[in-house]
């Protein structure tokens, strides 16, 4: 072959969208396969979670109202959820992926498996708490530690955390005090 013709060309792009593969194996699985289909069942593990924990609690909101049962009200919560996820989920899931750290797939099972585990564990106490904040806090500790955690993400959740907190709490003290004058 002439080595006029013969060419090399190297390309490039984001990080995010290159992936580190797991190679091997171990008593014949491959290391590869299995963690991406642990990967993906974790991630179930998640969903299963923020089932488990969010749905009760919004639900419970639901049954102050007169004729709502408790099936009634996490059959309308869980309708709810996911048209919410369908709405903006896509947006929520890009943040969480891509923008707060870099992950391989390895990360990535770590992040749903802990998640899914503190998640889990605090509805069995009858704890509640958000998903979605135990999620970042485990993106944030997997950034920090490989070094590639986006400040100004992280810093833009926190801010989002700190404003929405006291904001909810004006809105729900204003709405019950409407409520009471009308109703009281």
């Amino acid at each position: 072959m002439d080595a006029a013709k013969e060419r090399i060309e190297i390309t490039h792009g984001q990080a995010a969208a290159c992936r580190t593969a797991y190679s091997g194996a171990v008593m014949g699985i491959e290391a590869e396969k299995t963690l991406n289909s642990l990967h993906f069942l974790s991630a179930g593990a998640v969903s299963f979670a923020r089932g488990l924990n969010d749905t009760p609690k919004i639900a419970a909101l639901l049954l102050v109202m007169p004729h709502v049962t408790p099936s009634l009200a996490l059959l309308l919560v869980g309708g709810a959820i996911a048209v919410g996820g369908l709405i903006s989920g896509r947006r929520v899931a890009e943040t969480m992926s891509h923008k707060i750290t870099q992950m391989n797939h390895g990360q990535g099972f770590t992040a749903n498996l802990v998640t899914a585990l503190i998640v889990i564990g605090a509805s069995r106490i009858g704890m509640p708490v958000s998903t979605t904040h135990v999620s970042c806090g485990t993106l944030f500790g997997i950034g920090a530690v490989n070094g590639t955690a986006r400040r100004r993400t992280i810093l833009s959740i926190f801010s989002a955390w700190l404003i929405t907190l006291p904001i909810g709490a004006v809105m729900g003290a204003t709405s019950w005090g409407v409520v009471r004058v009308f109703y009281g």
